[in-house]
């Protein structure tokens, strides 16, 4: 049964940074099992923390603009075609993990048959792999756009201060229509001293569920502590505990 988790949050607050730890982690938690990744996110960061530039898109199938690693099958259905043409631009990140790139995504009201040949598509990719990690653009409508899936964990990532918080607000009643009976939760990323307290009152008189905080990093991000942190909040997660 596959493990999902949707990383929301405003450009800039650190969306990326906790996919790819988070990936760290599950993989060095559940180290038999296949993760994921799938960048829905329109700056396409994600497979850099890996060193990976990545050209061949999700958004390049259903444009008829992928080039594609090999040739192309004959005798397929659409159906058949999309689904190899998925696989076609699936990058190995090592023997458990993979990342697919989203780019720009179809509306749900587009009645084209490829919007749903798509969907159907990625459903059957998600079912392969006992965890997926989607880094999202901002909220959970972009997602359910690219696919339309169950999501058993959001983490809404956000960063200390009023409209940071007033934001994470608003980003949590965009998405909550979207993530069902999930759990839903905050992160407080780059946290201080100064700011923490404040921020996760701000964070709980909204009514979100506040998870834990990732500390701020004077030379960078470094990411053995961001997993470190991220260890303690994966606890309180409604996921496979190991």
């Amino acid at each position: 049964m596959t493990s999902t988790i949707a990383i929301v949050g405003k450009s800039g607050s650190g969306k990326s940074s906790v996919s790819y730890s988070l990936c760290n982690l599950i993989k060095n938690k559940f180290k038999d099992k296949s993760i994921l990744m799938v960048d829905n996110d329109l700056t396409q960061e994600l497979a850099g923390f890996w060193g990976l530039t990545i050209d061949n898109t999700i958004y390049g199938i259903r444009s008829g603009k992928h080039e594609y690693n090999t040739g192309i099958p004959s005798k397929m259905t659409k159906q058949e075609y999309i689904e190899w043409a998925l696989e076609d631009i699936l990058v190995e990140i090592d023997s458990n993990v993979d990342i697919i790139v989203s780019w720009l995504t179809a509306s749900k009201d587009c009645r084209c048959p490829i919007t749903k040949q798509m969907n159907d598509a990625l459903v059957k990719l998600v079912e392969r792999y006992d965890f997926v990690i989607f880094d999202c653009e901002y909220d959970l409508k972009y997602l359910h756009q690219l696919v339309d899936y169950p999501i058993d964990t959001t983490l809404l990532i956000t960063n200390a201060g009023n409209k940071q918080i007033e934001l994470a607000g608003k980003i949590f009643e965009n998405s909550k229509k979207y993530s069902a009976e999930g759990q839903f939760g905050v992160i407080l990323n780059k946290a201080t001293e100064e700011n923490a307290n404040k921020t996760i009152e701000a964070i709980n008189s909204l009514g979100l569920n506040f998870l834990g905080l990732i500390p701020e990093f004077k030379n960078g991000v470094d990411f053995d502590e961001v997993e470190n942190s991220l260890n303690t909040i994966y606890q309180r997660l409604n996921l496979p505990q190991g």
